[in-house]
Order: structure tokens, then sequence, then C-alpha cells
């Protein structure tokens, strides 16, 4: 807890004490589940699966999000699970060949106070699902929830038709919400996917495959994350599970007549997948025969067009049911429990049921400007990473290498001012102090927008 700091008391009851639904027991609907009922509300977590299992890979713990999850009391369990990351290391497709390097621990976590690390989904979730578990939140698996109730009045109806009494529903059911595609079509719209013409592999490596190799025992023992850039596609690459574990995220373009079905578990082509990358670093080649066959995991890198709005009445969205966030920047999950922060924040700082609206239209006014500068901050980086070798590619390494200097760095998640926005901005905070002027502007005073304010 050594880059943990704050300032302000986070476990005030609320004003209110509200009955609230969560449909989905993902990162943002436990971290929602948590940060709620410690102010004191009654929650109620709908999960469709019978059993929380562990899935998905590694993923990236941010300092907007472990900042979050120290006030809501579970840092010190998920930094147990947590590799910190001395660095990212951005480096050529052919031969990786170091372009440039920037520096995360122990600066990022000095910085923001608050770390920056690895971290496998599954260790996640299982940390927050314990926690809430501990604080006492209802939670109820083999409970599929097929929409809400026709004025959004806080009313879910389960598959087995029956319906469940909330003051106000929180949909976290993920990429493919139908809670989402029910508001959008109320508020006279189309859901739709959006395609980024990407797929991308994942690969879990365990130390035992990698046991007679030194150089990539090497990689795997050292606090890195590293980045391979080249045309058409990318490679991410770090320790997780202490050290256990080399997790790989490999991006490149889709194949022509793929389903756009956003599965995380859609078996993968290892043939393809090595014919893609045959002419890469060949240290990348020797780590993908690692994979047995059969065990290759690929999903469709899709979006969802920018909603009008994310909440109706008392019914709101958060995580990937509002702005699915592209790997690019590593902010997914982020973004997610940012939302239930923010949310925590809303909920606490009401006094009547009537008010719900007014927290939700507060709670879109602080996120989604912020949510969606994030979303499109990924198409962009995807942009820079994905350059083939020529005069732009060029200029792009050389702006890397200068970065070191105070440049500006073409991979938005490597650039510091950029970091400043995506890490150092404080949403809770943010919403605390101008909870006021916020209300106003809700209520239809005009007053300047304060939903974007960066703190370090």
């Amino acid at each position: 807890m050594e880059f943990f700091q704050d300032d302000l008391n986070w476990n005030a009851k609320a004003k209110r004490r509200f009955r609230i639904i969560i449909v989905g027991a993902g990162i943002g609907g436990l971290s929602a589940a948590i940060g709620l009922k410690r102010s004191g509300h009654r929650v109620i977590v709908l999960e469709q699966v019978p059993v929380i299992a562990e899935v998905g890979a590694g993923i990236q713990l941010a300092p907007n999000s472990s900042r979050i999850l120290g006030r809501f009391g579970v840092l010190e369990d998920v930094l147990e699970h947590t590799t910190l990351m001395v660095a990212n290391v951005l480096k050529r497709w052919t031969n990786g060949r170091e372009i440039g390097t920037a520096p995360i621990m122990p600066t990022v976590g000095q910085l923001y106070s608050a770390p920056m690390g690895s971290i496998h989904r599954g260790d996640l979730q299982r940390c927050l699902l314990e926690a809430a578990m501990y604080e006492g939140v209802d939670i109820r698996t083999s409970h599929r929830v097929v929409k809400v109730d026709e004025n959004f009045e806080g009313r879910v109806q389960l598959s087995s038709g029956e319906w469940i009494e909330g003051d106000a529903v929180i949909a976290a059911d993920g990429i493919k919400s139908d809670i989402r595609k029910q508001m959008v079509e109320a508020q006279g719209g189309v859901d739709h996917v959006v395609p980024t013409g990407d797929s991308a592999y994942r690969i879990t490596i365990p130390k035992q495959r990698m046991q007679h190799n030194k150089q990539e025992l090497q990689l795997l023992s050292e606090n890195f994350g590293r980045r391979w850039m080249g045309p058409g596609g990318h490679v991410m690459a770090y320790p997780v599970k202490n050290n256990t574990i080399y997790n790989m995220v490999l991006l490149h373009p889709q194949k022509p007549g793929t389903e756009t079905d956003e599965s995380w578990t859609r078996k993968g082509d290892k043939a393809e997948m090595l014919d893609f990358y045959k002419s890469w670093d060949p240290m990348l080649r020797n780590l993908m025969s690692y994979v047995p066959e059969g065990e290759l995991l690929e999903w469709t890198l899709n979006s969802h067009a920018p909603l009008t709005s994310w909440h109706e009445n008392k019914c709101v969205l958060i995580g990937d049911a509002c702005h699915p966030m592209l790997p690019y920047v590593a902010q997914g999950a982020a973004q997610a429990i940012e939302d239930a922060g923010v949310l925590q924040v809303c909920f606490a700082s009401i006094k009547r049921i009537s008010d719900i609206p007014l927290a939700l239209k507060i709670y879109e006014m602080v996120r989604k400007s912020r949510g969606e500068a994030i979303q499109n901050s990924a198409a962009q980086t995807r942009k820079a990473l994905h350059l083939a070798d020529g005069p732009r590619q060029q200029e792009r390494d050389a702006n890397i290498a200068g970065a070191a200097s105070g440049g500006s760095n073409p991979d938005l998640w490597s650039d510091r001012a950029w970091q400043d926005f995506m890490w150092g901005t404080d949403v809770m905070k943010d919403t605390v102090e101008n909870w006021d002027e916020l209300k106003r502007k809700a209520q239809g005073h005009h007053i300047p927008s304060v939903a974007a304010v960066s703190h370090k």
C-alpha cells in the first residue's frame, strides 16, 4: 500500500439507503456492488451463470482504478496477485530491437499516488467477489435478466418470468448487454456493433513450458511490459500470477468472413497465427510454439456506436455495456471501476428515491465524455502501432525514442500528457468537490463543464 495515499473519507454512509439491483458480476458490477454496499445500500447482484468462474487472461491494473480499489478496501488483497510493472518496452517487430522505454513503477505510483501493475482477470474478479461477499452483498447466480420494466423504474424481469423490485438498476451486463439494447430502442436509436477490422489471440504460457530457455525465463522473471509493433498488428506481453505465467495478446487483421460474435472463448487456429507472424521476431514465434493445439483463443475486436445517453429514468449502464474499450490503451477494467466509484458518490449524495434520475444524470455528466475520449484514444493508438514500414513508421519510432526527453509519444499509453489525463484524473474526487455545481447543471442551470478535470 506504499503508493496509495488518500485524504478523503470514503466510508461515510449514504444519506438514504436504497435497494439497488446490479445486473452482471463482472469487474464493473462487483466493484459497484462493493462501493454501494460500503455506503450502506442494499445491493442485489444478478448473474446469469451458475458459477462465477475464472475467465479471460492478463489485464492491466492502472492507477486510476487501483486508487478506487483502495477506497473500496480491496487494493491490498488485489496487490497480492499483481505484478508491479517497472517499465513498458516498445520494440521493433522483425528483431525485437528496443525503440523506446516508458518507465512505470515506482515513478507512476509516486506521481499518481496509486500503483500500476498487471494481474490475471480471474484473480481480480475473485478478489472482488470475495470482498463483495464479505461486505454482505446479495449475489444470486443462475439469474438471467431479460429486461427492465418499460418505464425503467427499477424493476427487472428474469428469464423465469419473475420480477425483482428495486429502487434503481445498474446494467453491468457487458458488451452484449440486453439492457443497453432495450434502452437504445426506448430512446429511438439502433444498437449496432462497430467492427474494428482487428482480432486478437490470447496466450498464457506457464513457466514450466519455458524451463529450458534462459532468455524466455528472463522475460518471465522481469516485471516489464513488452510491445512489438509491426505492419497491421502488434503484440503485448507481460508476466502475471506472481511471474509464473507469461501473458500475451497478439493483435492482427480480422479474417475475412469471421462472424462479429463478441466472444472471449472462440477457438483460434495456431497455423494461421504462425503464418501471420512468420516474419516477426524469432523469440515471439518460439513463444507461440508453446501453445498446444486446440488451446488458442481468439476474439474479434468490436466497439459500439456512442450512445445518446447512458441512463433512462432509474436505470443506468456501466462498463462495456456503455463504453466497450479496445485493448490498445488497457483501460477496459479501469473505466468500469471508475464508473463504480462515481456511482458510489452519486448514490451517497441524494436523499430521496425521486432524486435517483438526477444522480444518474450527474454520473453520466462526469463519465460519458471521459469514457468516450478514452475509447477514441484506443482507436488512435491502434493506427500508430500498426504502421507498415516506411516514412511514417520511421517518424513514429523517432518520436517514441524522443519521448524520453520530454516529447510526445505516439503510443498514447506511454505518453506522459495522456497518462496525466488517463491515470491522473480522479473522478470520485472531482464528483465530490464539484457536486453542487454538477447538480445545478443537471437541473438545467448553465455552468462550465467540470467532467474532465485532471488531478495529479
